[in-house]
């Protein structure tokens, strides 16, 4: 026998594994369930114009193969667009309008920007799109609640408590869940087609850690593309779809700052993710793949940041921090439970049923642990190095030198810590 020449090996980039990868598992689900398409709300945001993306990115790789001649994947786009009469599709943004449909559900807190970026971005990917206004819906709960209980709630820049703010932006989130699954189940019905939609989630790796989502909302679905993936990646994701996709409206929503838009916007006040979580993406992806890649509780994550975190915080600084996560890691635990099935290729999910069988029910104060980490202050600052550390850290910057690395990456020994792997 003749031996076949060497294939040669190529390597993704991490933004073309988001790309490629959640597509063509889109694409396998879509044909093994035999679903019809895809519904999508569409907010404008990062996380689910991302899944837009991938979607539009499967549509495109679907053409690419039946450009090739794969007789399956031809076979299969037929089936699946309900082509007639020999005919299959050529062309991506055709495709996409037969099986793909996005939602934008605005309110009266919606701005312009988002909805217009959702509608340029569904423009260029071909899905078929809806622009669904919900103030009525909401207005008609809120009717009903005030006629069972005499009291009307109030956002907190109108002068309402966090309890009345809160439950305010919940309902406007799961409303949008509601119709997202009856559009996914009867749009089909009105346009004279067979068989139902899935519904697409679009909540990051990073809001599934924090807990920073609504229970019931547009993070519950059929299944989640993006689900395993962080909010620094997806940005990175973004900036790249932008050129190689060419979706060039994704360049706008990367840098736009990520805001939930479910309060009032003032000239004085507007509402932002980083803001409402009480700390950065970055930063919540550093505590999530501590927490899961090097297996670090509150004490060694405390100790693996005093060390890396070196010359920026002092250690009650990096404490506040490591309390604030690990508080609402622990309160928000029981939303990992319903988590929606994901695409997992990364290392840092916090998905409970398949990647991470710790118990979701944790005492939120950790009295141990955060009495630990107290001490641990108390004994760096008598020791006095930390100062010492923080000024040569200061004289080398001004320098333009960095201070070298003791371990490398996220796996640097930490200040009184052995192993950051373990966690405590």
């Amino acid at each position: 026998m003749i031996p076949t020449d060497p294939v040669e090996i190529m390597y993704h980039c991490p933004e073309e594994e988001i790309a490629f990868g959640p597509s063509c598992w889109l694409w396998d689900y879509l044909r093994r369930s035999r679903a019809s398409g895809f519904l999508l709300p569409l907010s404008g945001g990062a996380d689910s114009s991302s899944v837009a993306a991938i979607v539009g990115c499967m549509c495109q790789l679907v053409i690419k193969d039946i450009d090739k001649g794969d007789e399956q994947v031809k076979a299969d786009a037929a089936r699946i667009g309900q082509y007639r009469d020999g005919e299959f599709p050529t062309d991506s943004r055709e495709l996409a309008k037969r099986l793909f449909y996005t939602v934008y559900m605005g309110t009266e807190n919606s701005s312009e920007d988002t909805r217009s970026r959702a509608k340029r971005l569904a423009e260029e990917i071909g899905s078929f799109h809806f622009d669904v206004p919900i103030d009525s819906v909401v207005s008609a709960f809120l009717s009903l609640f005030e006629r069972l209980t005499g009291k009307r709630p109030h956002y907190k820049v109108d002068g309402g408590s966090h309890t009345e703010n809160l439950g305010l932006q919940n309902i406007q989130a799961r409303i949008r869940m509601v119709l997202a699954f009856m559009m996914a189940s009867l749009m089909p019905w009105v346009h004279s087609k067979s068989g139902f939609y899935l519904v697409l989630g679009s909540s990051n790796v990073d809001e599934g850690l924090r807990g920073y989502l609504t229970k019931y909302d547009c993070s519950s679905a059929d299944i989640n593309p993006i689900g395993s993936v962080s909010k620094q990646d997806l940005r990175a994701f973004l900036r790249w779809a932008a050129v190689n996709l060419q979706y060039s409206s994704l360049a706008e929503v990367e840098a736009a700052p990520p805001t939930a838009e479910l309060e009032p916007i003032r000239t004085d006040y507007s509402q932002l993710d980083e803001v409402d979580m009480g700390m950065t993406y970055e930063e919540l992806s550093i505590y999530g793949r501590l927490r899961k890649i090097f297996r670090c509780g509150p004490v060694s994550m405390f100790q693996n940041l005093c060390h890396r975190w070196c010359g920026r915080l002092s250690p009650s600084e990096v404490a506040d921090k490591v309390k604030h996560f690990f508080k609402y890691y622990a309160i928000n635990r029981h939303k990992m439970t319903v988590l929606t099935p994901s695409y997992h290729a990364e290392s840092y999910s916090p998905e409970d049923n398949r990647f991470d069988l710790r118990q979701f029910l944790y005492n939120s104060t950790w009295p141990y642990q955060f009495r630990k980490i107290d001490q641990l202050v108390q004994d760096i600052d008598k020791d006095g190095k930390w100062v010492e550390d923080r000024r040569a850290d200061s004289q080398l910057r001004q320098h333009g030198a960095a201070r070298p690395a003791q371990g490398g990456g996220m796996g640097v020994v930490a200040a009184g810590s052995a192993n950051p792997s373990v966690g405590l």
